[in-house]
């Protein structure tokens, strides 16, 4: 591993170069065309080092871009890394939040989520070549992940089941890396109620407006903190004037949990609510859309030999679990082994403080190099 090291540690000035190019390419998931041109510059530098570059296109989001590299392989030898190009950012975000060096750290929009963690991957591809350590290795760079990966998925499910293993390069947790994620859910609310003048004719109302509340009162109760399950209404709106009674009414709501069975036990609860006032209608829309990534055996595996690479390095590598989703949830539920928080290591992901912590840049894309060639 130490040679390993010393091969990403030589290119380092090369590795922060394509950082700052790529910052500073604007990627937000809704602009096609600036993801785009991310998508074109990552294709050209996996170019140079070989890779057969395919890309899928996309109408409403930039194209998912597919880099192959090393042989065809038989059998599940191949390895995938996982990552996308799209970021949080709104065009324009540069001007506030450039590039900048300071205190040891990197900042800019989507440095950290993930931008870093895609150079590292490219960094770690061309170390293998030069050691001559290289096996076939599949980078996926997707295109929607911030925004729920509604197109990016079943090209991620297509691609991973040809992998024995899955390494995605999202920010790490701290100084670890993850073995577990909670799934995410999604669900539209929307109460119909009847609409009637305040003072003249309430008794002719229906209020939607109250009978969210109840609904968000019940929903509320879903959150089991011993069992993982949260539930948070975040989005309550409904009505038009004070005094009217309102007819319509909605709430958006973020489902976490993490397990399948709680996933199918809270897609069920929402299903079953009913509204209290029956000349109301309830409308339940949306669901789980990233299932639980399980700490499942395959997955500690690939985490316990990470652990000894990094004791190689010289540093030791904590497990963690986060209450946030990737596209690793969808690998993992396939029940391929997935390890996560491969990518850089930072703080303040969507967060105007957004920045890598540049020392640990070099080791941690020596560790994952050295792992795409251990992992079997």
């Amino acid at each position: 591993m130490m040679e390993m090291s010393r091969a990403v540690g030589a290119a380092e000035g090369r590795l922060l170069q394509r950082l700052r190019a790529l910052v500073e390419v604007e990627s937000p998931s809704e602009d096609k065309a600036g993801v785009d041109c991310a998508a074109a510059l990552v294709a050209g530098w996996a170019a140079e080092l070989g890779a057969k570059v395919k890309r899928h296109k996309q109408k409403n989001f930039g194209d998912v871009l597919e880099l192959r590299f090393g042989a065809a392989s038989r059998g599940r030898s191949r390895v995938m890394l996982l990552a996308h190009l799209d970021t949080v950012w709104p065009m324009g975000a540069l001007a506030k939040m450039p590039w900048r060096e300071a205190g040891g750290k990197i900042y800019g929009p989507g440095v950290l989520d993930m931008k870093a963690g895609v150079v590292m991957a490219l960094e770690a591809i061309a170390a293998l070549q030069q050691l001559g350590q290289m096996r076939p290795v599949t980078l996926l760079l997707n295109s929607d992940e911030e925004v729920g990966s509604t197109v990016s998925r079943p090209i991620t499910e297509a691609l991973a089941r040809e992998c024995a293993a899955v390494f995605v390069l999202e920010p790490a947790q701290g100084l670890a890396y993850k073995t577990s994620r909670k799934g995410v859910g999604f669900f539209d609310l929307r109460v119909e109620g009847v609409a009637a003048h305040s003072g003249v004719d309430f008794e002719r109302g229906h209020s939607a407006v109250l009978e969210m509340a109840r609904l968000v009162e019940k929903i509320s109760g879903f959150t089991d903190l011993r069992r993982g399950i949260t539930v948070n209404v975040g989005v309550v709106a409904g009505g038009t004037r004070s005094n009217v009674v309102a007819a319509e009414c909605r709430a958006e709501v973020d489902a976490r949990v993490v397990t399948s069975a709680d996933a199918a036990r809270v897609e069920k609860m929402f299903r079953a609510l009913q509204v209290t006032d029956k000349a109301c209608k309830l409308t339940v829309n949306g669901g789980i859309n990233r299932p639980p990534m399980e700490r499942k055996p395959g997955t500690v595996a690939l985490f316990r030999k990470a652990r000894a690479l990094a004791a190689e390095i010289g540093f030791v590598l904590e497990e963690a679990a986060t209450g946030g989703g990737s596209d690793g949830n969808f690998t993992a539920a396939l029940g391929i082994p997935t390890l996560d928080g491969m990518g850089a290591v930072g703080a303040g992901a969507h967060a105007a403080h957004e920045h890598v912590v540049k020392k640990h840049l070099v080791e941690r894309t020596a560790l994952l190099a050295g792992m795409i060639s251990a992992a079997s």
